[in-house]
């Protein structure tokens, strides 16, 4: 009676045991295209990346990487938590194809458009928290050590670039309304010395 109730026009029933396998099978799949949109989304962020840092996460609590997080999006860029694998997918046919030998073991990025802002922000958090070891990264086609990336960091952001090229421009023009000033100024002292010697 078993055997009989187990089959369906001639034919055994599948075992119960199959169906997770498929399901599985399924949530492979699912899982599979959202890696691959993952490394499509990334590989456009890094196309447009202007420095990519990476760096090791050797302990950070949840509060110290969401103060990392908020530090590195003050200074204009992101920090991102990625699968090697994933990552090293994403960078090919990129500019910073070449730093893939960084990721290894724990690997966090900061990234900016401004080539130097995530380099100047990953740099400042790593000196006060040893949990954040920078190894190295990429400015452009140029494959950065952990020393090349601390150099980096002392260069001026474009913002800070941009704020001295307006101090540049600015200071002629200021030097020129002084000096046009400066006839007028002269020429009201000598007509209140004149008025002076006259009312004597």
């Amino acid at each position: 009676m078993g055997l009989t109730a187990r089959r369906k026009g001639g034919r055994c029933n599948p075992p119960v045991s199959d169906f997770p396998a498929r399901a599985t099978n399924g949530e492979a799949s699912v899982d599979r295209a959202q890696k691959a949109e993952l490394v499509s989304t990334m590989h456009q962020v890094f196309k447009d990346a202007g420095v990519i840092v990476v760096a090791h996460n050797t302990g950070l609590v949840a509060a110290q990487s969401a103060d990392f997080r908020r530090k590195v999006k003050e200074a204009g860029g992101t920090v991102k938590v990625v699968k090697n694998n994933l990552a090293k997918l994403a960078l090919k046919d990129t500019a910073f194809e070449g730093i893939t030998a960084l990721f290894k073991g724990p690997v966090i990025l900061a990234y900016s458009k401004d080539p130097v802002a995530a380099a100047k922000a990953a740099t400042a958090f790593a000196k006060a928290n040893d949990k954040l070891v920078v190894l190295g990264g990429g400015l452009g086609n140029s494959v950065l050590d952990a020393n090349g990336v601390k150099a980096l960091a002392e260069l001026p952001s474009l913002d800070e670039l941009r704020a001295k090229l307006i101090g540049l421009l600015n200071a002629p023009a200021t030097k020129i309304a002084r000096t046009v000033k400066e006839p007028g100024a002269k020429l009201a002292r000598v007509i209140q010395a004149k008025a002076s010697q006259d009312a004597a």
